[in-house]
């Protein structure tokens, strides 16, 4: 098996756990490291204050206030998952919305997309936003109001799909990149496509096998790639597996891998050599807490634009994350609900924690089928919106190339092998289903 060198992953390890892979620090990023660094790029000189304090972290990134002289900024230090790559696309991708769109994302001060520096990882300085998560006020907001957020967000999206307008749109797939050297603050203004930088393609040992990795001209090319990489993978795990039990579940999802790759030129055309494929950006993770609102609930960012790419128009048919809830058409009766129940005493909650929201004195199944509920009328409010903004959406075919990329991820993640195979079955018998109708075969009731 072709193997290609990764660059340096110093202070990265993977870690099996009992679903998943999870990144491991081996090591933590210096807090007197960060404070040199950061007062070298501000000028700060060694008799002035510079406060440094953890922020917060997420899966590849640990984020820290920067405090000095009345200003605030964070520094977000992250993994080489996929070294240079993952650092320079965000920075292009932020550079390249603040410049071209209303869409309010953090500023980037300085940067440096290697780990050849006092922090000994990559980093991005940059400004801190205002507002708080709209997931610690989606509670209290009305309806009226999460209409109006929901109709922003539609605004947002037909800036970043470029209204449609092909010409203004990106060629080819892969997260943005410029020919720009590191640690300038405002990358090259001329960006394209270029690597594929995402979960798919850089987690555990993928970095390492021999595949196209982007830019793509095409659909068919990118999602090839993508299932053959996964291919790779469960090759590896049979030649590696300890036991009987880990060969078969290998080799179990090999079976619906080799099937998308059999389905992949009935749904997508493979181009002729020199075509390039309009793209968009697409922000995979517009979640309740990647969207920052003030106090009345309107929204003064959007962060988290690592790994966004510009993906093919087809795939502008998915909702934002946090609309993509189970379609619940009844709002859900309060007082049918059981009253909550603390399973711990009260001084051992953490009630400090600012993911952790009051529930009111109600069962949270009340709170999981209330967001169901308001998901499913916000789709529509979504879909409305961005229809008025973009009259030609969504394309085409969208929905049967949506879940043909959904099945390739379920396959990625191991889960519902057993629907990606019975949606496979009736996609080629011609039965054009929905890949969440081959999950609930019985559900008739499904939307986006």
């Amino acid at each position: 098996m072709t193997e290609i060198s990764p660059g340096s992953q110093d202070g990265l390890e993977w870690e099996r756990g009992l679903f998943n892979i999870v990144p491991r620090w081996t090591r933590e990023p210096s807090i007197p490291a960060i404070e040199n660094v950061c007062r070298k790029q501000l000028n700060i000189s060694s008799g002035d204050p510079c406060s440094i304090t953890f922020y917060a972290a997420g899966v590849f990134n640990k984020l820290y206030r920067v405090d000095y002289a009345d200003q605030s900024l964070l520094i977000r230090v992250s993994l080489p998952v996929h070294p240079h790559y993952k650092t320079h696309g965000e920075v292009a991708t932020l550079n390249w919305v603040q410049n071209n769109t209303k869409a309010m994302v953090p500023k980037v001060i300085a940067f440096d997309d290697s780990n050849n520096n006092e922090i000994g990882f990559e980093w991005i300085l940059m400004e801190l936003m205002s507002g708080s998560p709209v997931h610690r006020r989606w509670r209290t907001m009305s309806m009226e109001q999460k209409v109006t957020f929901t109709e922003h967000i539609a605004e947002i999206q037909a800036e970043l799909f470029c209204f449609g307008k092909q010409n203004l749109a990106f060629r080819n797939v892969g997260t943005l990149h410029t020919s720009q050297s590191t640690g300038k603050a405002e990358l090259a203004s001329a960006v394209a496509p270029g690597q594929m930088i995402s979960h798919e393609f850089f987690m555990d040992n993928r970095l390492k096998y021999h595949v196209p990795r982007g830019p793509f001209c095409s659909s068919y090319d990118w999602l090839e790639s993508q299932l053959n990489i996964n291919i790779l993978e469960q090759l590896a795990a049979i030649e590696e597996a300890k036991d009987e039990d880990d060969r078969e579940d290998a080799e179990e999802r090999l079976v619906p891998l080799n099937r998308l790759l059999s389905l992949l030129p009935k749904v997508f055309t493979r181009m002729d050599e020199g075509y390039a494929e309009p793209t968009v950006l697409w922000h995979d993770d517009l979640n309740l807490h990647n969207i920052l609102v003030d106090d009345k609930g309107e929204i003064t960012a959007i962060v988290d634009w690592e790994c966004v790419s510009a993906l093919p128009l087809w795939m502008t048919a998915d909702m934002p994350r946090y609309l993509k809830e189970e379609s619940r058409l009844e709002e859900p009766i309060r007082d049918r609900y059981a009253n909550e129940t603390l399973e711990k005493p009260l001084a051992s909650q953490n009630r400090d924690d600012p993911d952790e929201l009051e529930n009111e004195g109600k069962n949270s199944l009340y709170w999981i089928h209330m967001m169901e509920y308001e998901a499913t009328q916000l789709r529509e409010v979504y879909k409305r919106r961005l229809k008025q903004l973009w009259p030609g959406w969504p394309l085409r075919d969208s929905d049967v190339k949506l879940d043909f990329y959904e099945a390739t991820l379920q396959c990625s993640a191991g889960v519902f092998l057993k629907m990606v195979n019975r949606w496979v079955d009736h996609i080629e018998r011609g039965d054009m289903i929905r890949l969440a109708d081959a999950l609930h075969p019985t559900s008739v009731d499904y939307a986006r």
